[in-house]
């Protein structure tokens, strides 16, 4: 009995001396990850915001304009949203590419509809990159599950993105003046039928149609911008894929003009037939002086773990402006909560944006530049982009393209 109770006294004290060699091992190793994290924080500010950007630089290399056109007896103007099929290298061998683009409008000239566009990189004489000609090659008319097309006012596209199911998501502004609200739905690629809806936050719809509204999307100054996360990309399409969107100008009940302008950014999640809302996040407008409008026109996710480009453009007394920030969504603030952004929103920070060009400096006139895409990889392996302008269906005005290398 003596003997046993020596051996169970034992092993107590040999379990004892585990768990304290296992709590100081813990405690160690708590220590050296504290130290490191100490070590890292006295290390320059610059440093670790360096970090947060992607070391990325465009090169501009051609512009083209469209000329004034109809298609199916359709005028082709309007050109909101832009984005590219994803296949190919432009080398002079191979110099066409597939884009679709969305018309913003509204079923007055014709129905709602995406073009077809052929873009031809390559001048065959010169072997240089650039855009030497773009054809429409076709018209898709956007319908409801029935076929039926939409009247007009019911629906003012402004954004478009590709999805890996063979679809597109199109983003829709509204028409608040007229009591129709935004959305964003995927129409398939081929016949133009919806096929799905993504919920809208309340927050997002407009709660009058005058001077009475307090709470949603402003006239005209809806969903403009949107993107797919192509790292999100599979084969089959069956694999979730993330979308996003913005808004181009504050909300009705973030609007404050003794402070910056904070547009809302929208996650969703696609899995098959569902569509999950996973986070918002706010937006600082660059100031604009001396302009009579200004707002967000286009997100491009770039992948890379969370980073995106968005193209801002401007009115004022001196004609069109246009900026292209590189953006990083890590140490958003989500504010899916917060019913407004009026003043300042202690504790909320934005998403994280930092200039890469002021289109100003091209030294070239620019239009109303609203549509961006990652376009094909160049012969050197570098990506290009590709930006469009709306017309708004003016004779003064342009559809003008702009080619870019950006560089990775």
């Amino acid at each position: 009995m003596l003997q046993t109770n020596k051996k169970q006294s034992g092993n107590a004290i040999n379990k004892l001396t585990q768990i304290i060699s296992q709590r100081i091992w813990r405690l160690f190793s708590i220590a050296l990850i504290l130290l490191i994290f100490v070590t890292a924080c006295s290390s320059p500010q610059a440093v670790a915001k360096d970090r947060t950007f992607l070391d990325i630089s465009l090169d501009f290399l051609s512009e083209y304009q469209l000329p004034k056109i109809k298609f199916e007896n359709v005028p082709v103007g309007g050109l909101s949203g832009i984005v590219y099929n994803g296949k190919g290298t432009a080398t002079p061998d191979a110099p066409s590419f597939t884009f679709y683009a969305i018309s913003d409008d509204p079923s007055f000239y014709g129905d709602a509809r995406f073009y077809t566009l052929k873009v031809d990189f390559t001048p065959p004489d010169t072997g240089k990159i650039a855009i030497n000609n773009i054809k429409v090659e076709n018209v898709t008319y956007l319908t409801d599950r029935d076929g039926k097309t939409f009247s007009q006012d019911s629906i003012n596209p402004e954004g478009i993105a590709l999805s890996p199911r063979k679809s597109v998501f199109v983003a829709s502004e509204g028409v608040t003046h007229l009591g129709i609200p935004p959305f964003i739905k995927e129409f398939d690629l081929k016949t133009g039928k919806v096929r799905s809806n993504l919920p809208i936050p309340d927050r997002y719809i407009p709660d009058a149609k005058d001077e009475k509204q307090r709470r949603g999307v402003p006239d005209n100054l809806g969903f403009e911008s949107l993107t797919i996360d192509p790292e999100s990309f599979s084969p089959d399409g069956l694999d979730p894929f993330r979308v996003f969107t913005a808004i181009e100008a504050p909300l009705a009940q973030d609007s404050d003009p003794e402070q910056s302008k904070k547009v809302r950014l929208l996650h969703y999640v696609i899995v098959n037939k569902a569509a999950q809302l996973v986070s918002e996040n706010f937006y600082q407008l660059e100031p604009a002086p001396l302009s009579i409008f200004n707002g967000l026109t286009e997100l491009v996710a770039i992948g890379k773990g969370g980073h995106f480009l968005s193209l801002e453009r401007s009115f004022g007394v001196s004609g069109y402006n246009a900026k292209i920030f590189q953006l990083a969504f890590g140490g958003a603030t989500d504010t899916s909560k917060v019913y407004s952004l009026k003043g300042n929103v202690k504790m909320a920070q934005p998403v994280k944006k930092k200039l890469l060009l002021d289109l100003q400096d091209l030294g070239i006139p620019l239009y109303n530049l609203e549509g961006m895409t990652l376009g094909p990889r160049l012969s050197d392996g570098s990506q290009s982009l590709v930006l469009v302008s709306d017309d708004n269906f003016a004779d003064e005005e342009k559809t003008q393209f702009l080619l870019f290398r950006l560089k990775l």
